[in-house]
């Protein structure tokens, strides 16, 4: 009997760097690891030309081409297609094909202002119109998508994302870190969003610690933080940009605490990386992040500097004295495994592979 076919969308890998882009080569490397020949279904991955093969030879490859945008039905027809995220600019063109579709925020709706919250809302909502099945990252995600979409009586399961375990073996120590003094780590593109800026007061009452603060920079954001460095002169804070792997995980490895005090995140992916290290985190409860940090992590109550650094020393020492502590940061980061994650995804495709005519 001829295998049916499921595609999964993973053109996100062109921002390999992003957050959505390091989701979806944990995709593709989970089905490296797992997708054999045997499957009940035939898996296809749709990719940028240069990620053709990076997840062997049991899967299949379709190269994104811009064509694809604008005439869907260049495509060949696949019984199911995942949407890993709800921005792609692809979509199936047959209705035959059952539609799954992954939300992770509704960002756009305090980022951006006017015509363009409508334009980004109008593009969602006809995505939810067409899903089949409708996933979200966190209970965060689910409550802002029944606020600001028209579900029409279709219900919403909820998947944590999977978090990748970061082998420490592969560290390696970045040039820019000159010598050893301590210092706290932190990660994201560069955007106002992220709240960064907060940090900077806070470093001027740690000056025998140094901040590492690693992301793309291209933003004009970025410009405000690193103008605002020279100015202060703050010695102790680092804008490094994008970092190799390596470098990201010998900065989780060997950081005193990892600070995160972004305003708008929906799942929070860099906190449970940090735990997986058995760090202490130290983050906003904004949108989901006291959801997915937990009982674990550790929220600030607003960011003036004063209390954030109370905060921070109030258990900064005693974590990091700690085992148990320690422990229970890398087994609660550990509940949030690819294989779970990717477990669920599997009985859906199975589900809606069934239900596909």
């Amino acid at each position: 009997m001829k295998k049916k076919k499921v595609l999964v969308d993973l053109s996100i890998l062109k921002n390999i760097y992003c957050g959505l882009g390091q989701v979806a080569l944990n995709y593709g490397n989970y089905f490296k690891e797992h997708y054999g020949s045997d499957e009940e279904y035939e898996l296809y991955l749709l990719v940028p030309k240069y990620m053709v093969g990076a997840f062997n030879n049991n899967v299949k490859y379709i190269v994104v081409r811009k064509i694809y945008k604008f005439l869907p039905f260049f495509l060949r027809r696949f019984d199911v297609w995942h949407a890993i995220h709800q921005s792609s600019r692809f979509r199936p063109w047959s209705k035959k094909t059952r539609y799954i579709l992954s939300i992770h925020d509704f960002n756009f709706m305090y980022e951006k202002k006017g015509k363009k919250v409508n334009k980004y809302l109008r593009k969602i909502q006809r995505k939810i119109n067409r899903a089949d099945k409708i996933v979200c990252i966190s209970h965060f995600a689910k409550e802002e998508t029944e606020k600001y979409a028209r579900l029409n009586g279709k219900e919403i399961e909820v998947i944590y994302n999977g978090v990748e375990q970061l082998n420490v073996s592969i560290e390696k120590r970045p040039l820019f870190v000159k010598d050893d003094r301590p210092f706290f780590f932190t990660i994201g593109e560069i955007k106002k969003k992220k709240n960064f800026h907060v940090l900077l007061p806070l470093m001027k009452l740690f000056p025998e610690k140094e901040l590492y603060i690693a992301g793309r920079k291209n933003t004009d954001y970025a410009d405000f933080i690193e103008r605002t460095i020279q100015e202060e002169n703050l010695r102790n804070v680092h804008l490094v940009g994008v970092i190799a792997n390596e470098e990201r995980v010998w900065l989780y490895s060997h950081c005193e605490a990892f600070l995160f005090p972004s305003l708008f995140e929906g799942f929070g992916l860099p906190i449970i990386e940090a735990m997986s290290f058995g760090k202490p985190v130290f983050s906003s409860p904004k949108t989901s992040l006291k959801e997915i940090g937990g009982k674990v992590a550790f929220f600030w109550d607003n960011f003036q500097p004063e209390e954030m650094k109370k905060r921070i020393d109030n258990h900064l020492e005693s974590f990091n004295s700690s085992e148990d502590c320690k422990q229970k940061a890398r087994d609660y980061a550990r509940s949030f495994s690819y294989d779970k994650h990717m477990e669920y995804y599997h009985k859906i495709y199975l589900e809606q592979l069934n239900k596909s005519n």
